[in-house]
Protein backbone atom coordinates (compact mmCIF):
# COMPACT_ATOMS: atom_id res chain seq x y z
CA UNK A 1 0.00 0.00 0.00
CA UNK A 2 1.43 3.19 -0.80
CA UNK A 3 1.90 5.88 1.83
CA UNK A 4 -1.42 8.20 2.14
CA UNK A 5 -0.71 11.73 1.17
CA UNK A 6 -3.75 13.85 1.52
CA UNK A 7 -3.18 17.37 -0.17
CA UNK A 8 -6.32 19.13 1.70
CA UNK A 9 -7.99 17.85 4.34
CA UNK A 10 -11.15 20.02 5.99
CA UNK A 11 -12.90 19.40 9.31
CA UNK A 12 -16.04 20.51 9.95
CA UNK A 13 -16.43 20.69 13.80
CA UNK A 14 -12.70 20.61 14.87
CA UNK A 15 -13.53 19.40 18.58
CA UNK A 16 -11.81 16.18 20.11
CA UNK A 17 -12.78 13.96 17.35
CA UNK A 18 -11.63 16.20 14.42
CA UNK A 19 -9.03 17.80 16.53
CA UNK A 20 -7.39 14.11 17.36
CA UNK A 21 -7.78 12.75 13.99
CA UNK A 22 -6.05 16.28 12.78
CA UNK A 23 -3.23 15.57 15.24
CA UNK A 24 -2.83 11.76 13.98
CA UNK A 25 -2.76 12.07 10.50
CA UNK A 26 -0.09 15.46 11.21
CA UNK A 27 2.21 13.22 13.17
CA UNK A 28 1.73 10.30 10.40
CA UNK A 29 2.84 12.69 7.61
CA UNK A 30 -0.40 11.71 5.76
CA UNK A 31 -1.66 15.22 5.03
CA UNK A 32 -0.16 18.34 3.61
CA UNK A 33 -2.89 20.83 4.57
CA UNK A 34 -5.58 20.73 6.97
CA UNK A 35 -8.09 23.30 7.04
CA UNK A 36 -10.48 24.40 10.02
CA UNK A 37 -14.50 25.16 9.65
CA UNK A 38 -17.30 26.29 12.47
CA UNK A 39 -19.28 28.49 13.42
CA UNK A 40 -17.64 30.01 16.27
CA UNK A 41 -14.50 32.24 15.25
CA UNK A 42 -13.01 31.38 18.85
CA UNK A 43 -12.91 27.88 19.14
CA UNK A 44 -11.55 28.08 15.30
CA UNK A 45 -8.86 30.36 16.65
CA UNK A 46 -7.81 28.44 19.43
CA UNK A 47 -7.39 24.94 16.94
CA UNK A 48 -5.26 27.33 14.93
CA UNK A 49 -3.43 28.52 18.01
CA UNK A 50 -2.64 24.92 19.38
CA UNK A 51 -1.67 23.62 15.77
CA UNK A 52 -4.60 21.65 15.22
CA UNK A 53 -5.10 23.13 12.19
CA UNK A 54 -2.97 24.91 9.51
CA UNK A 55 -6.24 27.31 8.63
CA UNK A 56 -9.25 28.33 9.65
CA UNK A 57 -12.89 29.61 8.07
CA UNK A 58 -16.04 30.63 9.12
CA UNK A 59 -17.04 30.23 5.02
CA UNK A 60 -18.09 26.34 4.24
CA UNK A 61 -17.96 27.22 0.88
CA UNK A 62 -14.17 28.59 1.22
CA UNK A 63 -13.35 25.63 3.80
CA UNK A 64 -14.25 22.75 1.23
CA UNK A 65 -12.84 24.09 -1.96
CA UNK A 66 -10.86 21.61 -3.60
CA UNK A 67 -10.52 19.62 -0.10
CA UNK A 68 -9.35 16.42 -1.25
CA UNK A 69 -11.17 14.86 1.90
CA UNK A 70 -13.90 16.34 4.21
CA UNK A 71 -14.70 14.98 7.82
CA UNK A 72 -17.69 15.79 9.23
CA UNK A 73 -17.65 15.95 13.12
CA UNK A 74 -20.10 18.19 14.43
CA UNK A 75 -22.80 16.96 16.34
CA UNK A 76 -25.07 14.94 14.79
CA UNK A 77 -28.04 17.29 15.04
CA UNK A 78 -26.33 20.22 13.24
CA UNK A 79 -25.93 17.53 10.40
CA UNK A 80 -28.80 17.76 8.31
CA UNK A 81 -28.55 21.59 8.11
CA UNK A 82 -24.82 20.90 7.46
CA UNK A 83 -25.71 18.68 4.29
CA UNK A 84 -28.52 20.66 3.10
CA UNK A 85 -25.66 23.67 3.31
CA UNK A 86 -23.28 21.66 1.54
CA UNK A 87 -25.15 20.05 -1.46
CA UNK A 88 -24.85 24.01 -3.09
CA UNK A 89 -21.49 23.59 -3.22
CA UNK A 90 -19.11 21.28 -5.73
CA UNK A 91 -17.90 18.63 -3.50
CA UNK A 92 -17.52 15.94 -6.59
CA UNK A 93 -14.11 15.60 -6.67
CA UNK A 94 -13.90 15.30 -2.73
CA UNK A 95 -14.22 12.45 -0.39
CA UNK A 96 -16.37 12.89 2.17
CA UNK A 97 -17.03 11.22 5.51
CA UNK A 98 -18.53 12.02 9.22
CA UNK A 99 -17.56 10.68 12.47
CA UNK A 100 -20.93 9.89 13.84
CA UNK A 101 -22.16 7.53 16.31
CA UNK A 102 -25.55 6.65 14.54
CA UNK A 103 -25.14 6.06 10.91
CA UNK A 104 -28.43 5.53 9.87
CA UNK A 105 -29.50 8.51 10.93
CA UNK A 106 -26.59 10.21 8.78
CA UNK A 107 -27.06 8.51 5.53
CA UNK A 108 -31.07 9.26 5.92
CA UNK A 109 -29.69 13.15 6.52
CA UNK A 110 -27.84 13.31 3.51
CA UNK A 111 -30.32 11.45 1.76
CA UNK A 112 -32.80 13.73 2.24
CA UNK A 113 -30.45 17.02 1.71
CA UNK A 114 -29.30 15.59 -1.68
CA UNK A 115 -32.40 14.02 -3.31
CA UNK A 116 -29.79 10.27 -3.32
CA UNK A 117 -26.92 9.79 -1.21
CA UNK A 118 -23.85 10.81 -2.77
CA UNK A 119 -21.62 7.97 -4.32
CA UNK A 120 -18.02 9.97 -2.44
CA UNK A 121 -20.13 9.63 0.76
CA UNK A 122 -18.22 7.10 3.25
CA UNK A 123 -19.81 6.46 6.57
CA UNK A 124 -18.04 5.93 9.81
CA UNK A 125 -17.46 5.60 12.85
CA UNK A 126 -14.11 5.64 15.11
CA UNK A 127 -14.95 3.59 18.12
CA UNK A 128 -12.39 6.11 20.65
CA UNK A 129 -12.93 9.09 22.54
CA UNK A 130 -12.58 10.16 26.13
CA UNK A 131 -15.37 12.51 28.18
CA UNK A 132 -13.39 15.85 27.15
CA UNK A 133 -14.74 17.46 25.16
CA UNK A 134 -13.39 20.79 23.06
CA UNK A 135 -9.92 21.02 20.86
CA UNK A 136 -7.72 20.98 23.96
CA UNK A 137 -8.53 17.17 24.37
CA UNK A 138 -7.24 16.32 20.82
CA UNK A 139 -5.04 13.66 21.14
CA UNK A 140 -2.46 12.34 18.06
CA UNK A 141 -2.69 8.79 19.65
CA UNK A 142 -6.49 8.72 20.74
CA UNK A 143 -6.78 6.16 17.55
CA UNK A 144 -4.22 3.80 17.89
CA UNK A 145 -5.29 0.07 18.40
CA UNK A 146 -8.75 0.93 18.16
CA UNK A 147 -11.79 0.41 16.07
CA UNK A 148 -12.98 2.44 13.01
CA UNK A 149 -16.37 0.78 11.48
CA UNK A 150 -17.24 2.11 7.72
CA UNK A 151 -20.80 1.26 7.14
CA UNK A 152 -20.40 1.57 3.34
CA UNK A 153 -23.82 1.69 0.89
CA UNK A 154 -24.10 -0.29 -2.35
CA UNK A 155 -23.29 3.45 -4.65
CA UNK A 156 -20.35 4.23 -2.77
CA UNK A 157 -17.45 4.84 -4.66
CA UNK A 158 -14.57 2.00 -4.06
CA UNK A 159 -11.77 4.45 -4.53
CA UNK A 160 -13.52 6.99 -2.05
CA UNK A 161 -14.03 3.89 0.38
CA UNK A 162 -10.07 2.73 0.06
CA UNK A 163 -9.32 6.33 1.07
CA UNK A 164 -11.32 6.48 4.04
CA UNK A 165 -9.81 3.09 4.62
CA UNK A 166 -5.92 4.50 4.57
CA UNK A 167 -6.96 7.72 6.29
CA UNK A 168 -8.21 5.86 9.55
CA UNK A 169 -5.42 3.01 9.18
CA UNK A 170 -2.58 5.80 9.02
CA UNK A 171 -4.15 6.86 12.26
CA UNK A 172 -3.17 3.26 13.58
CA UNK A 173 -6.88 2.35 13.43
CA UNK A 174 -8.04 -0.99 13.18
CA UNK A 175 -10.73 -0.47 10.63
CA UNK A 176 -13.69 -2.71 9.74
CA UNK A 177 -17.08 -2.71 7.25
CA UNK A 178 -20.68 -3.25 8.91
CA UNK A 179 -24.09 -2.95 7.93
CA UNK A 180 -25.54 -0.16 9.04
CA UNK A 181 -28.42 -1.27 11.04
CA UNK A 182 -26.33 -3.97 13.13
CA UNK A 183 -23.72 -0.81 13.65
CA UNK A 184 -26.58 1.34 15.68
CA UNK A 185 -27.42 -1.95 17.27
CA UNK A 186 -23.90 -2.65 18.59
CA UNK A 187 -23.20 1.07 19.69
CA UNK A 188 -26.70 1.22 21.48
CA UNK A 189 -25.78 -1.67 23.78
CA UNK A 190 -21.93 -1.37 24.09
CA UNK A 191 -21.50 2.99 24.02
CA UNK A 192 -25.15 4.64 23.79
CA UNK A 193 -26.40 2.41 26.71
CA UNK A 194 -23.95 3.06 29.59
CA UNK A 195 -23.79 6.75 28.85
CA UNK A 196 -27.86 7.17 29.49
CA UNK A 197 -26.71 4.79 32.97
CA UNK A 198 -23.58 6.81 33.79
CA UNK A 199 -26.25 9.80 33.26
CA UNK A 200 -29.34 9.01 34.66
CA UNK A 201 -27.24 7.80 38.19
CA UNK A 202 -25.70 10.66 38.51
CA UNK A 203 -28.77 12.97 38.01
CA UNK A 204 -30.86 10.67 40.16
CA UNK A 205 -28.07 11.12 42.73
CA UNK A 206 -27.53 14.93 42.16
CA UNK A 207 -31.17 14.91 42.75
CA UNK A 208 -31.38 13.85 46.56
CA UNK A 209 -31.82 15.71 49.74
CA UNK A 210 -28.11 14.49 50.63
CA UNK A 211 -26.70 15.06 47.90
CA UNK A 212 -23.45 16.79 48.94
CA UNK A 213 -23.30 13.98 51.28
CA UNK A 214 -23.58 11.25 48.78
CA UNK A 215 -20.45 12.73 46.64
CA UNK A 216 -18.40 13.64 49.32
CA UNK A 217 -18.09 9.54 50.05
CA UNK A 218 -17.93 8.63 46.68
CA UNK A 219 -15.26 6.33 46.18
CA UNK A 220 -13.38 5.02 43.18
CA UNK A 221 -16.16 2.74 41.75
CA UNK A 222 -18.83 5.75 41.74
CA UNK A 223 -15.72 7.49 39.66
CA UNK A 224 -14.89 4.92 37.56
CA UNK A 225 -18.65 4.05 36.48
CA UNK A 226 -19.81 7.58 36.06
CA UNK A 227 -16.80 8.98 34.52
CA UNK A 228 -18.44 9.03 30.69
CA UNK A 229 -21.37 11.17 32.71
CA UNK A 230 -18.60 14.28 32.12
CA UNK A 231 -19.59 14.00 28.32
CA UNK A 232 -20.37 16.71 26.23
CA UNK A 233 -24.39 16.67 27.37
CA UNK A 234 -25.14 18.19 23.36
CA UNK A 235 -23.67 15.33 21.72
CA UNK A 236 -24.96 12.65 23.90
CA UNK A 237 -28.31 14.41 23.39
CA UNK A 238 -28.31 13.80 19.51
CA UNK A 239 -26.73 10.34 19.84
CA UNK A 240 -30.14 9.55 22.25
CA UNK A 241 -32.54 11.26 19.58
CA UNK A 242 -30.57 9.72 16.47
CA UNK A 243 -30.41 6.44 17.41
CA UNK A 244 -33.42 6.33 19.89
CA UNK A 245 -35.25 2.99 17.74
CA UNK A 246 -32.32 0.99 18.44
CA UNK A 247 -31.71 2.91 22.13
CA UNK A 248 -35.08 2.07 23.28
CA UNK A 249 -34.68 -1.65 22.39
CA UNK A 250 -31.44 -2.03 24.38
CA UNK A 251 -32.95 0.04 27.42
CA UNK A 252 -36.37 -2.01 27.62
CA UNK A 253 -34.19 -5.43 27.58
CA UNK A 254 -31.96 -3.90 30.55
CA UNK A 255 -35.06 -2.68 32.56
CA UNK A 256 -35.96 -5.98 32.50
CA UNK A 257 -33.30 -7.31 33.91
CA UNK A 258 -32.56 -4.85 36.35
CA UNK A 259 -36.56 -5.43 37.11
CA UNK A 260 -35.53 -8.79 38.11
CA UNK A 261 -32.31 -7.88 40.10
CA UNK A 262 -34.30 -5.80 42.25
CA UNK A 263 -37.02 -8.54 42.73
CA UNK A 264 -33.74 -10.61 43.80
CA UNK A 265 -32.18 -8.13 46.10
CA UNK A 266 -35.65 -7.27 47.61
CA UNK A 267 -36.45 -11.35 48.73
CA UNK A 268 -33.04 -12.05 49.49
CA UNK A 269 -32.04 -14.42 46.61
CA UNK A 270 -28.82 -15.21 47.38
CA UNK A 271 -28.55 -17.74 44.53
CA UNK A 272 -30.02 -15.38 41.77
CA UNK A 273 -27.60 -12.56 42.97
CA UNK A 274 -24.29 -14.75 42.76
CA UNK A 275 -25.14 -16.23 39.69
CA UNK A 276 -25.63 -12.60 38.09
CA UNK A 277 -22.69 -11.59 39.73
CA UNK A 278 -20.19 -14.49 38.45
CA UNK A 279 -22.05 -14.33 34.73
CA UNK A 280 -21.27 -10.96 34.71
CA UNK A 281 -17.47 -10.95 36.31
CA UNK A 282 -16.77 -13.73 33.63
CA UNK A 283 -17.58 -12.28 30.55
CA UNK A 284 -16.08 -8.96 31.84
CA UNK A 285 -12.90 -10.73 32.96
CA UNK A 286 -12.85 -12.43 29.23
CA UNK A 287 -13.71 -8.71 27.30
CA UNK A 288 -10.72 -6.91 29.45
CA UNK A 289 -8.48 -10.15 28.19
CA UNK A 290 -9.12 -10.04 24.52
CA UNK A 291 -8.49 -5.69 24.64
CA UNK A 292 -5.27 -6.12 25.76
Amino acid sequence: MSKLNINKLCIIGVGSMGGSLARALRENNAVESIVGYGRNLQHLTEAKKLGVVDEISTNLGDAISNAEVIVIATPLGAMPALFSEMKNFDTSSSVMTDVGSAKHFVIEAAMKAYGELPSNLVPAHPIAGTEKSGVEAAQADLFQHRRVILTPQDNTDLSALELIRSMWQACGAEVIDMQTEHHDEVLAATSHLPHMLAYSLVDTLARMDDQQEIFDYAAGGFRDFTRIASSDPQMWHDICIANREQLTKILHAFNEDLQRLTKAVEQGDSQFLKDTFTSAKKARDKFCEQDK
